[in-house]
């Protein structure tokens, strides 16, 4: 888990990475901006460096070697094997799924259709336009329509041309498909939850999103008349989730065979605590030298994403630990069952953004939206669980 001091009062963030993670994004903004400004041609060099599939770019591989650094150092502290005691813990689990996969997707969708195709739409550019990849296989005339994006030739690459509102829709839709498998330990050991069973949801999460994520995501990018790329979506859950899911998992058994559970716990977790932050923070470099132009001459666009996505956080935060309270759940069930449902797994959002609509895309700047405003709320939250523990039962006690 994360470096953590466990006290028998008090639970606190040591891990510098963590602890100031929206100090470091705000940074990476900063510095994304200024490569931009320096040396624009770099992050292009680089989104230019991929797997191509008839003459299209599919894969990232900075991107999927920064994800694959984000995401193994969270798989291989999964026990999968837990995943069989779920059924011990019953309702937190059931509500979690629900919450996750039958309510968030729709809520974060609608919620962020009506301020950025509506509310803000104006302060947005009512007429602005954002480029974004060609759906993976698609191959249709320079003119041609498909959804709501028009196909235009840019630099000799077919994109498409769509209303840069519906470019930041698919990135807050990215999000709302992804609960969170990471940070949420570290949320629900702050808020004092039942640690044991934030792994067992964070490892049928993990198990869920490779068979949701892409029907969920194809779907909802559908009703927004966005490109829906099939294809690549099943490969970005094969690149960013399957694959280190099935490394982690190995890799975690073979090392504890090897050298045992304390020194896996002791020293392999420990050497990997700054790795998936590392990652995390090289990536949004990339994204910010692109999309610097973008934001001086809008400064107020992160606001304006920030909105519907802090709105839907707290909405589904209360729906879950309501739920949980007309449940009768424990509190040390409830919090991290609301907790997971309210973060966001912006890793793979991120990841899985870029590869669907570039680098530079609108999509790409929601998601990241995400993260820098994930640690300040779900710290928040934290503290509203902490001060709300008369509401629930303690484990053992008769709800």
């Amino acid at each position: 888990m994360s470096e953590t001091i466990d006290c028998a009062d008090e639970r606190k963030l040591t891990n510098v990475f963590e602890r100031y993670l929206t100090v470091w994004v705000a940074l990476c903004i900063v510095g994304g901006i200024l490569l931009g400004k320096v040396a624009p041609g770099m992050a292009k060099a680089l989104d230019g460096m991929a797997i191509f599939v008839k003459g299209a770019p599919v894969v990232s591989i900075p991107i999927a070697i920064c994800l694959f650094f984000m995401m193994y150092p969270i798989m291989v502290k999964i026990n999968f094997a837990s995943v069989v005691k779920a059924g011990k813990s019953g309702k937190p689990v059931w509500l979690t799924l629900f919450v996750n996969w039958a309510v968030k997707p729709f809520t974060m969708y609608a919620i962020a259709w009506f301020f950025l195709g509506t509310v803000f739409r104006g302060f947005l550019g009512a007429d602005a336009t954002d480029l974004v990849k060609m759906p993976f296989g698609l191959d249709l005339d320079v003119g041609a329509t498909h959804g709501a994006g028009i196909v235009v030739l840019v630099e000799g690459v077919k994109m498409l041309q769509v209303p840069l509102w519906r470019s930041y829709l698919a990135g807050c839709i990215l999000l709302g498909i992804a609960p969170c498998t990471a940070m949420v330990l570290v949320w629900g050991y702050l808020s004092r939850g039942n640690d044991g069973l934030t792994l067992v949801m964070v490892a049928i999460n993990s198990l869920t999103m490779l068979l949701l994520y892409g029907v969920l995501g194809g779907f909802l990018l559908g009703v927004g008349r966005l490109p829906v790329p099939w294809q690549a979506l099943l490969l970005s859950i094969g690149i960013y989730v399957a694959l280190p899911l099935v490394a982690g998992y190995f890799s975690r058994r073979w090392i504890i065979q090897s050298k045992g559970e304390v020194w896996f716990r002791e020293k392999f977790l420990h050497v990997l605590t700054p790795i998936t932050i590392l990652a995390l923070l090289t990536t949004l470099v990339l994204l910010f030298s692109f999309k610097g132009e973008v934001i001086l001459a809008n400064p107020l666009t992160i606001l304006w994403i920030a909105i519907p996505l802090f709105i839907q956080t707290m909405m589904i935060f209360w729906l879950g630990y309501g739920a949980a309270r007309v449940l009768k759940l424990s509190y040390e069930d409830a919090a991290p069952a609301a907790m997971i449902g309210a973060s966001n797994h912006f890793e793979v959002a991120i990841a899985t953004a870029t590869m669907l609509f570039g680098l530079s895309s609108g999509a790409a700047l929601a998601t990241v939206v995400g993260v820098l405003i994930e640690v300040p709320v779900m710290l928040w939250l934290v503290k509203i669980c902490l001060k709300t523990q008369h509401w629930f039962a303690k484990n053992g006690e008769a709800a």
